[in-house]
């Protein structure tokens, strides 16, 4: 890769700014997320049965999703064109505004069906944004360090996303001690408004980056001959397997740790009968355990192999998910730890922890932010965006019983494991044919 192999480890102040950035954006990403389980369907679809009240929560959920392909193919293109710093500038504003005004819409009772119209279009917004940001965010901190590192690199950036579940899910633990009343009216719209601050502070820390070295030698070298004219297109023409197999890789990642993070949170208050403080203390806390675990990951991928690390994530969530419901289900607050605490630490934190570097390594550096951004945003569609709702309607399907859910689990955890298998079969096909078409840079 070019540059990768000339730098000494990893460039800390890059990853700094790369990891806090990260934390703004999936602050507001998971700000929604969170209150889509606890408050949307309340109070933007009340005239509905709760159940379908919360179908149609978590259909908003997926509306964030199907944005993402398009801010990844902008975004993406405009990357890997002008460079990856200023569209980190522009996903961040976007991703913020948009969270910003959504605590600002009135209620169904105030303005009727306008009130779920704009959460739709406010939720695409933020959808398109975070489809841009994150393969500018990873690439940055992967591009300034040295291939030994890139590993622990992509993961130390990953650690943005359990830290950006952390903040909003302490601050609506905060406010859920308001009354029913109070919470429903003002509370939840606190966070939202508050991510105006954070937008300013994520704008001031990536103005501080300097652009990609991979990208700089990369333009350099494109001055002499005509640049990709449309980057996308050669990932479709050239790369279409590793895209179509990383997304499939792609979808237990995703998906699994949403049915830990968002799904368990509605199935402790609605099956359990917890208190939704509990709950969202528990996967406030299994997001800080991953935060440390996530790292572990990075550097054993460094080690060992990054296919491998991810790999033996989705088969341990394949194998968790024949007992996760029984230890959730097991001695009230504490089950509910553990289960988390595995789901999402341990589970999810081996695939993510590798994931990055794995995925990045697919592309050469003039294509790598389409190609990584097309994987990274349709790969959640099926994934992450669907299996909140999936889990809600096997669940109601059961009659409460979540042995489909279970079903559900072991299925995508297997598939994304095939995947992986044979993506890491044909990157190293692709190495030892020497395709000139794939040499990173």
């Amino acid at each position: 890769m070019s540059g990768g192999t000339s730098r000494s480890g990893l460039n800390k102040r890059i990853v700094v700014a790369s990891t806090l950035g990260t934390v703004v954006e999936y602050y507001d990403f998971t700000l929604y997320a969170t209150s889509s389980a606890l408050v949307f369907n309340k109070i933007f679809f009340p005239s509905f049965d709760p159940f379908v009240g919360l179908l149609a929560s978590f259909s908003t959920f997926f509306v964030g999703y199907c944005a993402r392909p398009l801010g990844g193919i902008l975004f993406g293109h405009f990357g890997d064109r002008t460079g990856r710093k200023t569209m980190l500038m522009l996903t961040m504003l976007i991703m913020g505004l948009g969270t910003f005004a959504i605590g600002l819409i009135p209620d169904y009772n105030t303005i009727g069906i306008a009130a779920p119209i704009l959460l739709v279009v406010l939720r695409a917004l933020q959808g398109i944004g975070i489809g841009g940001e994150y393969g500018g965010g990873v690439l940055m901190t992967i591009e300034h360090s040295a291939e030994r590192s890139r590993g622990l690199a992509g993961s130390l950036v990953h650690i943005g996303v359990p830290a950006g579940f952390l903040l909003p899910i302490f601050l609506l633990g905060l406010l859920s001690g308001l009354s029913e009343e109070a919470f429903l009216s003002w509370g939840w719209r606190v966070p939202f408004l508050l991510s105006l601050l954070l937008v300013a502070v994520g704008l001031y820390i990536r103005s501080s980056v300097e652009e990609s070295p991979d990208f700089e030698a990369q333009r350099q070298a494109q001055m002499e001959k005509k640049k990709t004219a449309l980057p996308s297109s050669e990932v479709l023409r050239h790369h279409w397997r590793e895209v179509l197999l990383a997304i499939g890789a792609k979808i237990a990642e995703s998906g699994l740790f949403n049915i830990y993070a968002v799904f368990l949170i509605s199935y402790a208050v609605t099956r359990l009968g917890m208190a939704r403080q509990q709950a969202l203390d528990v996967v406030l806390i299994a997001c800080l355990v991953e935060c440390f675990t996530l790292p572990f990951f990075g550097w054993l991928s460094d080690r060992i192999g990054r296919p491998l690390v991810y790999v033996s994530g989705a088969i341990f969530q394949a194998m968790l998910a024949v007992v996760f419901f029984q230890i959730a289900d097991w001695n009230g607050v504490l089950g509910l730890g553990l289960a988390a605490a595995a789901g999402i630490g341990l589970g999810h934190g081996s695939m993510y922890g590798a994931q990055a570097a794995f995925f990045a390594g697919l592309f050469p550096t003039r294509i790598r932010y389409s190609g990584l951004s097309l994987i990274q945003q349709v790969g959640p569609i099926l994934g992450g965006g669907l299996s909140p709702l999936i889990g809600a309607a096997l669940l109601a399907r059961g009659g409460g019983d979540p042995t489909q859910v279970t079903v559900y689990m072991i299925g995508i955890a297997t598939f994304s494991a095939a995947c992986a298998i044979a993506l890491a079969v044909l990157s190293t096909q692709r190495a030892r044919a020497v395709d000139p078409a794939t040499v990173s840079g």
